[in-house]
C-alpha cells in the first residue's frame, strides 16, 4: 500500500481515537453532574444510576486504549502522531478516574440521604462549577492541540485547590459539635472527589502539552491530607 493510503488509514483511526476521547469527556461530565445533582436533591435513584453508568465509562476507557494500541501495533506511528496516541491513552485513563470520583460522589447519597441539612453544602457548587469548566477546557485543548490553552487549565486548577481548602477549614470548624461529624466527614469526601477531578483535569492538561510539544511537565499538589477510596465502616 502507498504511503499515501497508510496516511489516510492512520487519519481514519487517530479520529475515531478522537471521537472516543469526546465520548468518553461527556458521559464522565454528565456523571459529575448528575452525581451533584442527586446529591444535592438526596435523589438515590439518580445516584445509583451514575455508580451503574460508571461500568459503560470503564468499558469505553478499554476500547480507547485497545485501539491506540492496534494503532501503535500496525501503523508505527511517529513523531507527532506517536505523541498522540501515548497522549489518548493516558488522557482515557484520566477521564475513567475522573468517573470513578464521580461514582464515589454518588455512592455518599445513600448515606447521606437521611442527614438533615449541612451548613457547608453550598460551598459545593462552585467546586462542581470549576470541575466541569476545567474539564470542558481541557478537552478543548486537547482537540484542538491548543498548548496555550492546555496551560492555562494546569494553572487553573489552584483556584479549585483554594475551594477545597474553604471547605475543609469549614467542616472542622463543624466538627467541634459532635452531631456534625458525620455529616461533615460526607461532605469532606465531597470536595475530596471534586478536588481530585480538577487533579486529573490537570494532568490531561499536561498530557496536552506532551502531544503538542514533546515536553513533559508535572505540577506540584498541595499536601493536603488524603481521604480513603474506601468509605465502608463510617
Amino acid at each position: 500500500m502507498s504511503s499515501l493510503g497508510n496516511r489516510s488509514i492512520l487519519d481514519k483511526e487517530l479520529k475515531e481515537v478522537k471521537d472516543n476521547i469526546l465520548r468518553l469527556s461527556s458521559m464522565v461530565d454528565a456523571a459529575i453532574s448528575n452525581g451533584m445533582l442527586a446529591l444535592y436533591q438526596r435523589n438515590v435513584p439518580l445516584a445509583q444510576q451514575v455508580i451503574t453508568g460508571d461500568d459503560e465509562v470503564n468499558r469505553l476507557r478499554y476500547t480507547v486504549e485497545e485501539d491506540c494500541l492496534a494503532i501503535l501495533a500496525t501503523q508505527a506511528p511517529a513523531a507527532r502522531d506517536l505523541r498522540t496516541v501515548i497522549a489518548a491513552i493516558h488522557i482515557a485513563v484520566e477521564l475513567e478516574r475522573m468517573g470513578d470520583h464521580a461514582a464515589g460522589i454518588a455512592r455518599l447519597v445513600a448515606r447521606m440521604a437521611e442527614e438533615s441539612e449541612i451548613e457547608s453544602l453550598h460551598k459545593l457548587p462552585k467546586m462542581e462549577k470549576q470541575a466541569h469548566k476545567m474539564l470542558q477546557t481541557a478537552i478543548e485543548a486537547y482537540i484542538n492541540h491548543d498548548l496555550e490553552l492546555a496551560r492555562q487549565i494546569i494553572k487553573r486548577d489552584d483556584k479549585l485547590d483554594k475551594h477545597y481548602r474553604r471547605l475543609f477549614q469549614e467542616s472542622l470548624e463543624e466538627m467541634r459539635d459532635d452531631a456534625y461529624i458525620r455529616r461533615a466527614t460526607y461532605l469532606l469526601w465531597v470536595g475530596h472527589n471534586l478536588e481530585r477531578i480538577g487533579d486529573r483535569v490537570t494532568n490531561v492538561a499536561e498530557r496536552v502539552v506532551f502531544m503538542a510539544t514533546g515536553e513533559f511537565i508535572e505540577t506540584v499538589e498541595d499536601a493536603l491530607p488524603e481521604k480513603p477510596d474506601d468509605i465502608e465502616g463510617l
